[in-house]
């Protein structure tokens, strides 16, 4: 454990203890807030892990492309007899460092003998000492294949990085949503048992009323009636609730054992400056600001650093190939001033293409390919920035909404409370109550759904502006 604080991580196990391992006859309820359900999922959900994989593959990409600049041994032995003759025995031991702008150094020898041997292989006795350069102008000179492949993979690691944030930013607010969805179902069926116990209550009074013959019986049915009525949402509740605590376990792992949420677990509703706290978005001013480090155009601007590398390559390719090999050649290694001017070995190589199709062919495709990564960025900047101006608005005008309802539920609350004393004074019927009753019933759930609805599009302004939250890693 690395990020991850280990007290903080022994409460949670403790919790999850609690949580997770009772019996379901225990009869105790155990909370499960949305800070210490945020930190189950940073701190073991599969894909979290795989996220690391995804950064893994650009250091990996860069560590490959990094080796074409290793120094480099090669030995080459090549021998020939036949019919007791040695036509040809040939060795090649050469020493190779690759540089930046495609200039290699090299150190070799040579030891050739046989009958046959051709003549240009002759070399002294002790063998042939020799060290020079190799290196290209015009084509490969600036920027060539290895080069291109390591300025590439930097990128590609750039673009990982931004990917991983991108992977871990959607499962935190995936599951979010599902631990919102759970919380806005369990809040659903706690309204519904409220007021179910409510209608219980009231049939038993108006059964004694009717036994002591002061309601008429046909009461008792319209009680009975409400009271069965109500006793059906609470069922639909229920299962509602549980199939989004199955949604929640989706995201609730402890090392690599997946976890189930039990009837007994149930979700805190959590306060919208600790919510915010949560999901990094506290003390935000300026949202519009951020998206010059937001992951997805990180991620863009990856990618067209790499097509323009690409680009820069095709262009050099434009080039004539000129390739140029200088080799100082001596019989003796151990002294310097043996290698000189007089004593030399050169190559020169020299090529082009008369119609460049193929060269201008692969410019048009890379030109092409990177003016279709810069509208791609243009146009999610622009959905960026649309999308964060319309879930603040809606972000805002949920928080008016739920001032609203908060006073139209206190004000049903009292028409609610004023008609149950007529009732009990004789002075209102069932009717009138129940009508009462589900108007302060749909209130509360209309409630319950806006200030999910708050969270929900609190914690989809996480999603849209790419927040990071600090990952637990596992070692």
């Amino acid at each position: 454990m690395t990020t991850f604080n280990t007290n903080v991580l022994y409460l949670l196990l403790l919790t999850s203890v609690m949580v997770f391992g009772q019996s379901e006859n225990s009869g105790l309820k155990q909370e499960l807030s949305f800070e210490e359900y945020l930190a189950y999922v940073k701190a073991h959900h599969p894909v979290m892990k795989q996220a690391n994989l995804t950064l893994s593959m650009g250091e990996a990409s860069l560590l490959k492309a990094r080796g074409g600049f290793d120094p480099k041994i090669e030995v080459d032995y090549d021998r020939k007899a036949f019919k007791k003759t040695t036509y040809y025995d040939q060795l090649n031991a050469a020493f190779k460092v690759p540089t930046w702008y495609g200039i290699e150094f090299k150190a070799n020898f040579e030891e050739n003998s046989g009958a046959y041997l051709n003549p240009n292989l002759t070399v002294p006795d002790g063998g042939l000492y020799s060290a020079g350069v190799s290196f290209s102008l015009a084509q490969g000179f600036l920027i060539n294949e290895r080069m291109a492949a390591l300025k590439q993979a930097r990128f590609f690691r750039d673009q990982t990085k931004a990917d991983r944030e991108l992977l871990v930013n959607n499962l935190i607010f995936e599951a979010s949503t599902a631990y919102f969805e759970w919380l806005e179902a369990t809040n659903e069926q706690n309204v519904y048992e409220a007021f179910l116990q409510n209608a219980s209550t009231r049939f038993k009074a108006v059964e004694r009323s009717a036994a002591l013959g002061e309601k008429a019986m046909i009461e008792v049915t319209e009680a009975r009636i409400i009271l069965k009525n109500r006793a059906l949402n609470p069922e639909e509740a229920s299962l509602k609730r549980r199939k989004a605590a199955l949604k929640v376990s989706n995201y609730l792992w402890l090392n690599t054992i997946p976890l189930e949420i039990q009837d007994y677990a149930i979700p805190v509703l959590p306060a919208k400056q600790n919510l915010e706290n949560s999901l990094v978005l506290a003390g935000i001013t300026d949202t519009i600001a951020l998206l010059d480090n937001h992951p997805k155009l990180l991620s863009i601007d990856a990618k067209i650093g790499g097509l323009t590398i690409n680009r820069a390559l095709k262009q050099n390719k434009l080039l004539p190939k000129i390739d140029l090999e200088y080799h100082f050649l001596s019989s003796q290694f151990d002294e310097i001033n043996a290698f000189n001017t007089s004593n030399y070995k050169a190559f020169v190589n020299v090529s082009f293409p008369i119609l460049l199709r193929k060269e201008r062919g692969d410019l048009r495709l890379a030109n092409l390919k990177l003016n279709e990564a810069n509208f791609e960025r243009k146009t999610i900047a622009l959905n960026l920035k649309n999308k964060i101006n319309a879930v603040q608005a809606e972000i805002q005008s949920l928080a008016k909404q739920n001032l609203l309802i908060n006073d139209i539920i206190e004000d049903y609350e009292t028409m609610v409370a004023a008609e149950e004393r007529k009732f009990f004074l004789g002075e209102s019927s069932l009717f009138l109550i129940n009508a009462r009753e589900q108007k302060l019933i749909d209130a509360q759930i209309k409630d319950n759904t806006l200030k999910i609805k708050e969270f929900i599009a609190i914690a989809r302004l996480y999603n849209i502006l790419g927040r990071s939250l600090e990952p637990v890693t596992n070692n």
